[in-house]
């Protein structure tokens, strides 16, 4: 009789997971091989963000990725994507009869086993381990994605999960060395890798999941954590590249210190910012409802100390201004001083001609499917990834924080539906207008240090210098989506964003008269003079 294999997930701490990934199978806690059952004791151990000593960890990663005893297979960017053409047209094959037929993922498996797709392996508790690994992949994947076996994405998925199982689990199996294979990841991965990593978990592999920036190199195959254990780093490191050389360098005591004192210092919630402490964390704008009086105020004021600002879960909750200024005072000079007050300030920018954006036409269908992730809706990452994302060149944090911003407004759309435009339709405009934000507002977005002071628009719509489009519309939403504080102006009391955006979204404020054609007026420099001095 065959003994059953069962894998028994570790616990492992900051302090003991090097050693556990140390022990020989045969002698760590919990193993058992008996004539009826064989139990592998394994770990997953995330190692998420970075320590205080930065280039000592780094030196602890080369030094595992090269150790020989017990050796640890590095698979980050090295996983062998060759399959011969006889299995690829069998899973072909297997995806058309899966299509008419739809299959249950146990009979799934068994035709994979039929179609010699899986490793057939000389222990025969092994062979079965294999298969019964399969199934729960397979059915974690349709849990996790509402089309479950039927979608584009999991055409690839299954190729690779075939290619990568027989080009590495099973030539480490064929090794027979007795002990469990060990697997360092480093970054970010792929579905299909992610899904591979926790085939490996699943079958008893160990698995260190390596990230500097804090994210979970598991996020999509077990958003719940259920694999193995996650140990968070005080601090956080914009990716970089595994290092190809042991790194050279050691901290001093003074920098670990200063780290340290830092990280009690400068918390998410301490209050007390460095500049740019936050370049790498996304944004999510929370728009204040505020009288005319309290727009002025607020306005002055940095992100940190307007009400219901906060930093969770690596992200920036910023309190914006979205209002518009109907009419115009009696007492024009107030008027125009409380405008000079607004436009007076490093990050303004004041648009007086309209439109402010070009109208952008076409179909970007095939750019939406391709970044998609398995809730239907636009993954930062895979954006950033795309051949069309027009802002390489931004940080890579920005670029994040921007991306985040255009996946919620594509999804969440405020923009009035035009006439005869299906929701579709109006994702594709949204998405298309995304993509050519002003180089103008660009510079705005670059000098945002979120926690600090507020980039503003300012937008005088006298009625004289142009229309405000649609396209100008969809742009105001993805600033106030991003977290820019927007301000229009109309002397003459005339509807214009309305006519895109419905009013719930942004306050209206009356003055005392309506002016048709009120001129924009310029500080003087006489006045620019004496503000320089005061």
């Amino acid at each position: 009789m065959n003994p059953q294999v069962h894998t028994l997930a570790k616990t492992v701490s900051e302090e003991n997971w090097m050693s556990f990934i140390s022990t020989p199978l045969a002698s760590r806690e919990g193993y058992k091989s008996e004539e009826q059952e064989i139990v592998i004791p394994h770990t997953a151990v995330r190692l998420l963000g970075t320590p205080y000593a930065e280039d000592e960890y780094f030196q602890l990663l080369y030094d595992l990725a090269h150790q020989t005893s017990p050796k640890i297979h590095c698979l980050s960017g090295e996983l062998n994507k060759e399959i011969q053409q006889e299995k690829f047209q069998a899973i072909q094959n297997l995806l058309m009869i899966h299509g008419k037929e739809k299959l249950s993922i146990n009979r799934f498996v068994a035709f994979m086993d039929r179609d010699s797709l899986l490793p057939m392996l000389d222990d025969p508790s092994l062979n079965r381990h294999i298969r019964t690994t399969f199934i729960a992949v397979l059915t974690r994947y349709e849990e996790n994605h509402k089309d479950g076996l039927g979608g584009q994405q999991f055409r690839r998925v299954i190729v690779d999960l075939v290619k990568w199982t027989w080009n590495h689990l099973n030539e480490w199996l064929e090794e027979k060395s007795g002990d469990i294979p060990r697997v360092l990841w480093y970054g970010p991965a792929t579905a299909s890798e992610q899904y591979f990593l926790y085939l490996l978990f699943l079958f008893g592999c160990d698995l260190i999941l390596v990230h500097p920036e804090g994210m979970d190199p598991l996020s999509e195959a077990d958003p719940k954590q259920t694999a193995g254990c996650a140990i968070s780093f005080p601090g956080t490191q914009e990716l970089i590249p595994f290092p190809a050389e042991r790194p050279k360098r050691k901290s001093t005591v003074a920098y670990k210190a200063t780290k340290e004192l830092d990280q009690v210092l400068h918390s998410d919630d301490s209050m007390l910012y460095k500049p740019w402490q936050f370049r790498n964390y996304s944004t999510n704008s929370i728009t204040l409802k505020t009288t005319y009086d309290e727009l002025f105020l607020l306005i002055r004021e940095q992100a940190f100390v307007r009400p219901n600002f906060e930093v969770k879960n690596k992200t920036v909750y910023i309190p914006t201004l979205f209002s518009k200024i109907m009419g115009i005072s009696k007492n024009r000079k107030t008027y125009w001083s409380k405008l000079e007050e607004l436009r007076d300030f490093e990050l303004s920018l004041v648009i007086r001609h309209f439109p402010f954006t070009r109208p952008v036409k076409g179909n970007p269908q095939f750019h939406i499917q391709d970044a998609e992730g398995p809730d239907g809706r636009l993954d930062p990452k895979r954006m950033m990834a795309s051949n069309w994302w027009r802002y390489k060149k931004l940080p890579a944090g920005l670029q994040l924080a921007l991306a985040e911003a255009i996946s919620r407004y594509i999804y969440k759309p405020r923009l009035k539906m035009a006439e005869g435009e299906s929701e579709r339709g109006l994702q594709y405009f949204l998405f298309n207008h995304a993509l050519e934000i002003p180089q103008s507002i660009i510079s705005l977005l670059q000098n945002f240090d979120y926690a600090q002071a507020v980039p503003r628009l300012i937008l005088y719509n006298n009625e004289q210098s142009g229309k405000l489009s649609r396209s100008d519309a969809a742009m105001l939403l993805l600033l106030n989506e991003f977290g820019i504080d927007i301000v229009l102006l109309n002397p003459a009391g005339y509807m214009d964003v309305e006519e895109f955006i419905e009013e719930k979204y942004f306050d209206i404020h009356w003055l005392d008269e309506m002016n048709h054609g009120e001129p924009y007026r310029e500080a003087t420099l006489f006045q620019k003079f004496i503000k320089r001095i005061f």
